[in-house]
């Protein structure tokens, strides 16, 4: 197995629609304004965060989390901002941990895995982006799990990169993939809460 470049990205998107929408090449400034990269890498794909599904736990509402019996008011979702130059963002307050989705949508193959990480430009703000898989067979678009380890508010912004998925193909096909064993997020298409 072996991590895959941005040539073999291109030609999985194009022919498999495995991201999708998809950006060939690495973004970093879009309408003359700079962002947070976006796009194919050398060996990955900087995911964005969508501006349609954003949440942050708060104790206003709820008492406790239980990912068996997930309440949904213990997430509150938070003001969508406009800076000056037009870039749209989240506020995440220090010291919490917020979910959004991806913009994209992925379709992984039988024989490909994907796994998610943080961007170094956010993990030195203090944003910690949690380590998930995207496993063979899975389609949906990826919820996305963060943290902001620091003690000031952090711009988490929309429609820019938010992480980074590094993509494994195996020379043989899983003999249960998620999609066979009817994984509970296959399919998701917006903001899927912890299910059991």
């Amino acid at each position: 197995m072996a991590i895959k470049s941005d040539l073999w990205l291109r030609k999985m998107a194009e022919e498999h629609e495995m991201i999708s929408p998809f950006l060939p090449e690495l973004l970093r400034e879009v309408n003359g304004n700079k962002i947070i990269s976006a796009g194919s890498s050398s060996y990955g794909y900087d995911m964005r965060l969508a501006d349609d599904g954003f949440r942050i736990f708060s104790s206003v509402y709820g008492n406790e989390i239980d990912p068996k019996k997930f309440d949904e008011r213990s997430l509150i979702e938070p003001d969508l901002h406009t800076s000056k130059d037009g870039s749209r963002y989240y506020l995440l307050p220090p010291n919490h941990y917020g979910l959004g989705v991806t913009v994209e949508t992925f379709k992984m193959p039988r024989r490909v895995t994907g796994v998610a990480l943080g961007k170094s430009t956010y993990a030195r703000a203090g944003l910690l982006v949690n380590t998930t898989p995207l496993e063979a067979g899975w389609t949906g678009r990826l919820v996305v799990e963060i943290a902001n380890l620091a003690n000031l508010p952090l711009r988490v912004y929309v429609n820019e990169g938010i992480g980074q998925i590094l993509f494994f193909e195996s020379d043989e096909d899983c003999a249960v993939s998620y999609k066979d064993r009817g994984g509970k997020y296959q399919g998701q298409t917006g903001l899927t809460y912890a299910k059991v």
